[in-house]
């Protein structure tokens, strides 16, 4: 009776495997249908152009960086990688939702520092993956997943340095989370 219940209350995943081959199917239907591959950096960027044409519209103009999103015709936010962005956040959360995943929000930390140090780390995580995404003219999804995907020696070459920098400097982080 023990291990029903244990087996009822944990989380309901999807298997790894399963998942791994629908997301290289919908790598390989985005690319067919859109010529182009999965990302997530498209969006930020859209929402970043829009925001500045809103705030600072001059600077928005004069930026030429910028500028290269803002037309008249039409609003950088309508952008498929903006809708894909968001399918992704309301896709998780429903699923997160419908098996009970979604609870009262917490820091995941180890017990040997604090949430603030915790918080910090992730931002600063964050921020600095933004920065390489930009560098990198994409984030880790278009650029290793879809790259590879597409049999780009550039795309592979990602995917290697990701996983490789990831496993090569994790030890050092190690103390944020363990």
């Amino acid at each position: 009776m023990k291990k029903n219940t244990i087996t009822k209350n944990r989380p309901h995943y999807i298997n790894p495997y399963l998942g791994g081959v629908l997301l290289g199917l919908l790598v390989i239907l985005t690319v067919y249908i859109t010529g182009r591959g999965l990302g997530a950096s498209g969006a930020v960027k859209s929402a970043v152009a829009t925001t500045v044409d809103v705030v600072a519209p001059n600077n928005a103009e004069s930026n030429p960086y910028i500028s290269k999103f803002i037309s008249d015709d039409h609003s950088p936010m309508y952008n498929w990688l903006v809708f894909e962005s968001l399918g992704i956040f309301f896709g998780g959360l429903l699923s997160g939702i419908l098996f009970g995943r979604v609870k009262k929000p917490w820091v995941e930390k180890s017990p040997k520092i604090t949430s603030k140090t915790r918080l910090i780390a992730a931002l600063a995580g964050g921020i600095l993956f933004g920065i390489g995404s930009q560098f990198g003219r994409g984030c880790s999804s278009g650029a290793a997943l879809s790259g590879s995907s597409t049999f780009s020696l550039g795309g592979v070459i990602v995917m290697l340095a990701l996983f490789g920098t990831g496993y090569a400097i994790a030890w050092l982080f190690k103390k944020l989370w363990i």
